[in-house]
């Protein structure tokens, strides 16, 4: 697994094991990848939670009316046609790479993350949205609780957002 694919796992549903595999991960990741700083904060703050506490906070953050809606379509175009359209290209693209968005539309973080982390060309527009969108996803939440974990989260996937500009 990769950097988004690892990150990807950090937006999923709590469970026990979970913090164990996001430390794993990161300690292969490296100290030198730019997204690293990001996902490290993360772990050690959802450290300090039970799962429980983490739960809530991760339902409060991602689910039920959240701040910061994870949405990358929704981020750059708000509900309407050019969103549809952004995940219809998606959609496809996700299918032809087996990606099972696992109940979520495909323009949410935990998808197009996965996607990135198969995809050896992903599409443009992702590439050119996804900082973007992740940049205002990323205000909102600093904006309504400066002291969410998901800040530190949200930093790392810009920081490897960032760096998908770069190679296209």
């Amino acid at each position: 697994m990769g950097v988004y694919g690892l990150l990807a796992e950090a937006f999923t549903y709590p469970h026990p094991a979970l913090l164990a595999e996001l430390q794993a991960g990161l300690a292969g990741l490296g100290r030198r990848h730019p997204a690293q700083p990001g996902l490290a904060a993360f772990c050690t703050r959802i450290a300090r939670l039970s799962l429980e506490e983490w739960e809530e906070l991760a339902t409060r953050t991602l689910d039920l009316s959240p701040a910061a809606a994870p949405y990358v379509g929704f981020q750059i175009w708000g509900d309407s046609y050019p969103r549809g359209e952004f995940m219809s290209k998606l959609n496809r693209a996700m299918y032809e790479l087996d990606i099972d968005p696992a109940g979520e539309l495909p323009d949410h973080v935990t998808p197009v993350l996965r996607y990135l982390d198969a995809a050896a060309a992903p599409l443009p527009e992702l590439v050119e949205h996804l900082p973007v969108a992740v940049t205002r996803m990323l205000a909102i939440l600093r904006e309504k609780d400066q002291d969410n974990p998901y800040v530190s989260l949200f930093e790392a996937v810009l920081a490897a957002a960032e760096g998908l500009r770069v190679k296209a």
